[in-house]
C-alpha cells in the first residue's frame, strides 16, 4: 500500500516498524509474516529485550537496514577514549549487564530455545482464556495472536475491573486494568501477560483469587445496596447486623480474600 502511495504522489515514504513485543514473538511462532527487513520500505525496526526478548528492564533495541538510514542527528562523537568514536546510544553512564543477559540468552536458548518458549507461552495464554471464559463473568477482547490475555467485565453494574484489581492486589498478582484509548474510552480491560515463569498452575491460581474477588465484591454491593434501601437512619446498625447473620448462616456467600 505504501509503495503505491509513494508511486503515485513521487512520494519516500518509508517505514518503521514498532516491535516491542511482537519482535521477539513473531519470528519464532510465525516466520512466514512478512514484517521485518523483507519488505524493502522497512527502514528501521526497534524490540524490547526485556518484554518477551526474557531480559530484565530497561534494555532495547533499535535496528536500521543500513548505515545510510541512520539519521545524522541521532549520532554524537566522543574523544575522550582516544581519538573519534561514533554511538548512537542515548547520552549516558549506564552498567552492560543487560547486553550481556540479552547476548547470554542469545546464546543459550537460540532459535529453537524462543521458539519453545512462545509456543509454551501460546498454549498457556489460550488455557488462561478459557478458565477466564468459562467463569460466565468476562469477554475476552484479545485475537490470541500473542501470549497475551486481555479480557473484561460483561456486568459492570456492581463493581468494575479498577476493583478486581484492587482485590486480587492483596493476593500479590499485579493485574492491569486501563480504559481503552478514544473511541472505546468506555471499555475497561485488564490484560495478563504471559511469560516463561506463568505456568497453568499459576493460572488456574490467578483465576480462582479472582473469582474471590468478584464473590466478595458481590456480597459488599448487595449490603451497600440493602442500606441504601433503609429508610431511617436510625435502622442501619439492625440492616448490618441482619447481613452479618446472613453471612454466618452460609447463604448466597463464600469464603473470600
Amino acid at each position: 500500500m505504501v509503495e503505491d502511495v509513494n508511486a503515485e504522489h513521487g512520494w519516500n515514504v518509508v517505514i518503521h516498524v514498532d516491535a516491542a513485543s511482537g519482535g521477539f514473538i513473531a519470528p519464532f511462532l510465525t516466520p512466514e509474516l512478512l514484517w521485518d527487513f523483507r519488505l524493502p520500505l522497512v527502514k528501521s525496526i526497534n524490540a524490547s529485550g526485556h518484554k518477551f526478548g526474557l531480559v530484565y528492564a530497561g534494555i532495547g533495541w533499535a535496528m536500521w537496514r543500513e548505515e545510510s538510514d541512520l539519521p545524522d542527528d541521532l549520532v554524537f562523537h566522543v574523544n575522550y577514549l582516544g581519538g573519534d568514536q561514533a554511538s548512537f546510544t542515548l547520552n549516558f553512564s549506564k552498567g552492560a549487564g543487560n547486553v550481556i543477559a540479552q547476548y547470554y540468552n542469545f546464546m543459550r536458548l537460540g532459535r529453537e530455545g524462543y521458539r519453545n518458549l512462545m509456543q509454551c507461552g501460546m498454549h498457556t495464554a489460550e488455557y488462561l482464556r478459557q478458565r477466564l471464559r468459562d467463569t460466565g463473568l468476562f469477554d475476552i477482547v484479545d485475537k490470541a495472536h500473542m501470549p497475551l490475555v486481555a479480557f473484561s467485565l460483561k456486568n459492570t453494574d456492581k463493581f468494575t475491573c479498577f476493583d478486581i484489581q484492587d482485590k486480587v492486589r492483596s493476593r500479590g498478582w499485579i493485574l492491569p486494568a486501563y480504559t481503552c484509548p478514544k473511541g472505546a474510552e468506555k471499555l475497561v480491560i485488564m490484560r495478563v501477560v504471559v511469560k516463561q515463569n506463568f505456568s497453568q498452575p499459576m493460572a488456574d491460581m490467578l483465576v480462582e483469587d479472582i473469582l474471590r474477588a468478584t464473590a466478595a465484591l458481590e456480597t459488599h454491593a448487595e449490603l451497600v445496596q440493602g442500606m441504601t434501601k433503609v429508610e431511617n437512619v436510625k435502622e442501619i446498625p439492625h440492616a448490618i447486623g441482619h447481613s452479618a447473620h446472613h453471612r454466618e448462616s452460609g447463604h448466597k456467600t463464600r469464603g473470600v480474600c
